[in-house]
């Protein structure tokens, strides 16, 4: 919980609006300055939607259905809330700072879109989920990993999910094997959902201004699911793409990776009921794959997610598990 603040702050004055001002023109010269001292925005790594122009674009690419429930994440003041409200059946909001939860509050009181939003106070990784269609998020920059594995996991699964992030992040989640960005965060979350960069969003649509460049994505989950378990995919990227330009053979021979693999090898044995044979040369076993498979020369930052999946089935063919 923030602790409460007696510090005194002065409010610059603000001129009435004009008979003819927009109600676009007067949200952003609301919302518009370049520092807040009230909400503790570096603390929750939050920076505030300041454009309402941006913030309509954001709601529309989500295409809501008058039935919809959608779940925001990090609504801040609610710029995109509001313009949520107008166009699903109901929101519910995940906040982290229970002052900005409050002033959310307050926007919508005594409105009949009340009835519509649902304020939970907390932190959304640890957070119990209600059902929701689409997911819309300005997201906190410390949680974007997170956030993006806790949509593609919860069940059952949304439709949609409008998503805000740095510019690099949101670069990473689209790159395409043999490009610079291609990592094991592409890889895993592409192999799970069908994801589109829609638009970019300079850092001055801000309060405060970030020090980098903002990107929305559409993150669309397959459904069903590939029946491929996420930490067994990801236990072989984590050492693929640990050396993404070097060999697969040379990942899999650097330190420590064959004591680990022979430490998961005899789990999965104790697990599954059988015994495990001490005199199995761990690395005699991987180079074995890795030749008859033909990947050995290969490199993760060409590999695509076909050839990974061939690659982790033909480990699971020999009982190496990653999990």
């Amino acid at each position: 919980m923030p602790r409460a603040t007696s510090e005194r702050f002065n409010k610059p004055h603000q001129a009435s609006a004009k008979p003819g001002t927009s109600k676009a023109s007067r949200e952003q010269n609301v919302s518009g300055s370049t520092s807040n001292p009230i909400f503790n925005t570096d603390r929750f790594g939050q920076h505030i939607l300041k454009n309402p122009l941006v913030a309509q674009s954001i709601v529309d690419k989500a295409n809501l259905r008058p039935t919809d429930k959608v779940l925001e994440v990090g609504p801040g003041t609610g710029n995109l809330t509001v313009r949520i409200l107008e166009k699903a059946k109901h929101v519910t909001a995940v906040e982290m700072d229970p002052r900005m939860a409050a002033e959310l509050t307050k926007r919508v009181q005594g409105k009949p879109e009340q009835r519509k939003l649902d304020i939970m106070i907390g932190d959304f990784v640890k957070a119990d989920l209600p059902y929701f269609d689409v997911c819309i998020s300005n997201t906190p920059y410390q949680i974007s990993s997170p956030l993006v594995f806790r949509l593609l996991s919860h069940r059952p699964i949304c439709r949609t999910a409008i998503l805000m992030f740095q510019r690099e992040f949101a670069l990473r989640l689209v790159a395409k094997p043999d490009s610079p960005l291609w990592s094991r965060l592409s890889a895993n979350v592409q192999l799970y959902a069908k994801v589109d960069h829609i638009m970019k969003v300079g850092k001055n649509n801000f309060r405060p201004p970030p020090q980098v460049e903002s990107s929305v994505v559409r993150i669309a989950p397959l459904d069903p699911p590939p029946p491929v378990r996420f930490e067994e995919f990801d236990g072989l990227n984590r050492i693929v793409f640990s050396r993404r330009n070097k060999t697969i053979h040379a990942g899999f021979m650097a330190k420590g990776v064959i004591p680990m693999m022979e430490a998961n090898w005899k789990t999965w044995c104790a697990e599954n009921n059988q015994i495990a044979d001490d005199s199995i040369d761990m690395k005699t076993r991987v180079e074995r794959v890795l030749t008859d498979t033909g990947y050995s020369d290969s490199r993760a930052a060409k590999m695509d997610i076909v050839a990974l999946l061939k690659l982790l089935s033909a480990f699971h063919d020999v009982g190496i598990h990653f999990a």
